[in-house]
């Protein structure tokens, strides 16, 4: 029997009368993995006032105490590693090893969070005047929404939760409905560290009920969403009226470029993890292969050799190098851009369809594939979010930098050369928020921040020491302890 699951608001777990449900299913082989409460508009705004009426209680606790408690979250976290990384490969459909690292990037950010309960910093500057000082402080927005996708459905929530309880907000999160088990396990973490009821609420169900909600209620004052570009922009639309902040981290189109000195069985393994990791689901995803003519022919030849031994099957099999998508819809997608791929008259190098036979056709096995193709064709241009990767030959350097960034994404990069100058200049050069230098365009770590430029986002950034931006004010004060009246500005 499917286990049933309810929404956490304000401390409890709670199945509205006559609520209809969902399921979420294994990509790998259709087994339900559990039975989900679509939550209506009035559970979300319950959800609100039980957020609004914790928000005092929980801001007024010292930052490191709040801190105290996520420490105990990661302790969880860590605890439940194996069994979290398993509901990870089995909701999403991303190999073992990978499901284990989306739980340790939670991890590892939940114990960043709680060390920035004794930090929190603000500036101190001098005045313009005699004893007086000018400094600033950090103060909770409020209430926030955090909506995440299913890619990562453990890691990206805690980015968002930990930074917004960490600086004093309290939380209504609303995650995929693809992966909504994993969404319900990091509610239970938070509730079995001491979370006070209220500060952490779970709604499932779908963007529409739920979104209208958190983008349209007064009570919330910052939205977070990861997602999709158009369902970003829709989120932005409908929060503007209410003059919320809305920080979005969207879609991208990462280049790795291989130059004609780079090393090549590095660059091939960082090609076909970026491309190929998580079946090519992540924003980061190594989409396009921008290889320097001199050597492509080398490198395609080792490429295409290596990929024949690719592994793809049941991503809790050990030696399995990739899973299926994550869905019929994610499925559905990928097939109509190989054919797009193919109508546009570039090249099939290798895959190029649907798996089907045994275990295969259980689930949504796609081929890893690949596109020898030309800059401008859709394939090239269009975010897939799946193992397709364009490959593309340039002459020199300049045209690889303008290739990479003639694109209307900007989230990742990366460039495999042994030329320390070029490495530089293409830091400075390539057009994203992220480059890596000899290493794919995937890798990630919590204290770096993390966003993207031009459709991939709005300006703001997650993790690394901006994380707690997004969700804090900063007040200015001015002390002045003169005894009388001072002008600044004025003689």
């Amino acid at each position: 029997m499917t286990e049933e699951f309810g929404l956490f608001i304000g401390g409890k777990w709670v199945v509205p009368a006559g609520a209809k449900r969902f399921v979420t299913k294994n990509p790998a082989t259709g087994e339900e993995l559990g039975s989900f409460v679509s939550a209506t508009e009035k559970e979300t705004t319950q959800a609100v006032d039980a957020a609004q009426a914790a928000l005092r209680h929980w801001r007024e606790l010292p930052a490191p105490k709040r801190g105290e408690i996520l420490l105990e979250a990661a302790g969880i976290f860590r605890r439940r590693k194996d069994e979290l990384g398993a509901f990870v490969s089995k909701e999403m459909g991303k190999i073992l090893p990978e499901g284990k690292g989306d739980v340790q990037e939670a991890i590892d950010f939940v114990l960043y969070m709680s060390g920035e309960g004794r930090r929190l910093l603000g500036e101190t500057v001098p005045s313009e005047l005699r004893n007086k000082y000018c400094l600033t402080l950090r103060q909770p927005k409020g209430v926030v929404a955090a909506i995440t996708p299913w890619n990562f459905p453990v890691a990206i929530p805690n980015w968002k939760i930990a930074a917004a309880l960490i600086a004093g907000n309290t939380v209504v999160f609303k995650p995929a409905s693809t992966t909504s088990r994993c969404g319900v396990e990091v509610g239970k973490v938070y509730e079995e560290a001491g979370l006070p009821p209220g500060v952490l609420n779970v709604v499932t169900g779908p963007g529409g009920s739920v979104g209208r909600v958190l983008t349209t209620d007064p009570r919330v004052k910052a939205v977070s969403f990861t997602g999709g570009t158009d369902t970003g922009r829709q989120v932005y639309r409908t929060a503007a009226d209410a003059l919320k902040y809305v920080h979005l981290e969207m879609g991208g189109k990462n280049p790795e470029i291989i130059m004609d000195d780079a090393d090549l069985d590095l660059a091939l393994d960082g090609a076909l993890f970026g491309a190929f990791g998580s079946s090519g689901q992540r924003c980061t995803a190594t989409s396009r292969l921008i290889v320097h003519e001199k050597v492509y022919d080398k490198f395609m030849e080792m490429f295409l050799k290596r990929l024949t031994t690719f592994k793809v099957g049941n991503p809790l099999t050990p030696g399995v190098d990739m899973g299926p998508v994550a869905s019929a819809d994610q499925e559905s997608k990928v097939l109509e851009y190989l054919e797009i791929g193919k109508k546009e008259g570039a090249k099939l190098l290798a895959g190029g369809k649907k798996l089907k036979g045994g275990i295969y056709d259980q689930g949504f096995y796609v081929e890893p594939t690949v596109f020898e193709a030309k800059h401008g064709m859709r394939i090239t241009k269009e975010e897939i979010f799946g193992p397709v990767l364009s490959v593309m030959k340039v002459p020199s350097y300049e045209e690889a930098i303008r290739i990479a960034n003639d694109i209307d994404f900007g989230l990742s990069s990366s460039i495999y050369t042994r030329n320390v100058n070029l490495a530089f200049r293409a830091m400075d050069l390539l057009e994203t928020g992220i480059t890596y230098i000899n290493a794919p365009t995937i890798g990630a770590e919590v204290q770096l921040p993390f966003g993207g430029v031009k459709n991939t986002g709005n300006g703001g950034r997650e993790a690394g020491t901006t994380a707690i931006d997004e969700f804090t004010e900063i007040k200015t004060v001015f002390v002045d302890f003169s005894g009388h009246l001072q002008k600044a500005q004025i003689e």
